[in-house]
């Protein structure tokens, strides 16, 4: 058994590694941390520290060397051949110079003293299990909806939800597919294959909680890990964008104006796929969102456009699975269709498993486009927009284009169903998106979001 101690000043680096020689013969390896917690001023963030581990493959950003991370979530953590901490990769203790990697997320003014108790149990090595991933297939229903939750925390991070429980919580909720989103480690990827199913398709991907905001990868080939060590002035953001796209992923802002330290994203949106504009229950941080995003689609998608997703982030009761979920329509319940359709923006966000919307722009020729679709028609071919809701009662229902809210209705009944329509050209209106809210008592602040769509466009390209 080892000690090591040690101080970080205010203004230490974002990572600080410390070595430990494994020798030949090491079956196991053990660590637990302490660190001080002196009180600080009202207002002044007093001490955090996370943890994780490099083995002897170097600590370079995007290596081979990652065995796990656990944040703030735990105090101690071992890694054997055989099996690891949750947050960990089990596998062989090669001997050479591995790190304990210390994360200072926040260093109170008197500074941060730490001690690592580090315990090597020399032995033969056990033998390390093959992975087994869950399918990339589920059974579907051909070309249909299909409803997720992208963004959620199991007890391989800092939730403390097994992936069994995530899963049997996802059904109930009505969802045909998740994303295992867990921070700024794979090592939940190995055990989702009992959780998944013929109901239920489960996607792999990690949190990467850079110092300047956070972004989903989703979907990624299993094991695929992406580093989270930057911030966006070190430029390193698209090469790791990059590599989420290489691995077959969708690279998705999350919460981006959350106002978390390190928690909203400062990286910009070149390199992303979609971004997570609602967040959990919706609050004014995801109103912020919504707004901005929105400001994105005002040239009417003829250069680029970002879609919009929503994901629960839940992480532990009370917080609940499938508030909000994105509805997809997608050609069936795979990893493949499923990353196209919210690529595409063929998507809704919804509260629940009892939203259902259909929102459509019909030509006087006959043709028609759907959410994330374009409508080609002339600037004077007159448009005839129609939102179909159920699911929704009481709540009031706006149709919103590049020019602001263009047409209003409800509150709609207790059955939850309604149908509003609108009529336009496109030389008037570049996109028609939908939203979806619950009654408010304040007058014209909007209320509490129920759901909200991707939108139509119209016109040419």
């Amino acid at each position: 058994m080892t000690t090591l101690r040690g101080t970080l000043p205010p203004g230490s680096p974002d990572y600080v590694y410390v070595p430990v020689h494994v020798p030949p013969g090491t079956a196991g390896l053990h660590v637990s941390y302490t660190y001080d917690r002196p009180p600080v001023p009202a207002g002044t963030p007093g001490n955090a520290l996370d943890i994780g581990l490099f083995d002897e493959r170097g600590t370079e950003p995007g290596g081979p060397g990652f065995r796990g991370w656990s944040g703030g979530a735990r105090t101690e953590f071992f890694v054997r051949a055989d099996e690891a901490t949750p947050g960990y990769l089990p596998g062989p203790l090669r001997p050479g110079t591995w790190h304990i990697v210390l994360g200072p997320y926040t260093v109170a003014p008197q500074g941060l003293s730490y001690e690592l108790t580090v315990t090597l149990t020399p032995g033969a090595p056990g033998e390390t299990p093959r992975p087994v991933h869950p399918p990339a297939r589920a059974v579907g229903r051909g070309r249909d909806w299909y409803r997720g939750d992208c963004h959620l925390h199991s007890w391989h991070s800092d939730g403390r939800r097994t992936p069994a429980r995530i899963a049997e919580l996802a059904r109930r909720a009505g969802l045909d597919f998740v994303n295992s989103s867990d921070h700024n480690t794979t090592a939940s990827h190995a055990h989702w294959a009992d959780a998944a199913g013929d109901d239920l398709l489960v996607l792999l991907g990690e949190e990467v909680t850079t110092r300047n905001g956070h972004v989903l990868a989703v979907g990624t080939d299993p094991g695929t890990f992406i580093d989270w060590r930057y911030r966006a002035r070190d430029g390193h953001w698209g090469r790791f964008a990059r590599e989420i796209r290489r691995a077959g992923g969708l690279a998705v802002p999350a919460h981006p104006y959350a106002d978390g330290i390190g928690c909203g994203w400062r990286h910009g949106l070149a390199e992303a796929d979609a971004v997570e504009v609602w967040n959990g229950p919706w609050t004014p941080d995801d109103e912020v969102a919504l707004a901005a995003w929105d400001a994105l689609l005002s040239d009417g998608g003829r250069t680029s456009w970002l879609p919009a997703m929503g994901s629960s982030d839940a992480h532990r009761a009370p917080d609940t699975v499938g508030l909000p979920q994105t509805v997809v329509l997608a050609e069936d319940l795979t990893r493949a269709a499923v990353l196209e359709g919210l690529r595409a923006g063929r998507s809704y966000v919804a509260e629940s498993r009892h939203v259902r919307l259909a929102l459509t722009a019909t030509a006087a020729d006959g043709r028609r486009a759907g959410i994330g679709e374009r409508l080609t028609a002339a600037d004077d071919s007159g448009v005839t927009v129609r939102l179909e809701a159920s699911g929704v009662p009481r709540c009031s229902v706006r149709l919103v284009t590049d020019q602001g809210v263009v047409a209003t209705a409800g509150p709609l009944p207790v059955s939850g169903r309604g149908t509003l329509e609108w009529h336009t050209t496109p030389a008037r209106t570049a996109y028609v998106r939908a939203e979806l809210r619950h009654e408010t008592a304040l007058g014209p602040v909007p209320g509490v979001m129920a759901a909200f769509t991707n939108p139509v466009f119209l016109g040419g390209a």
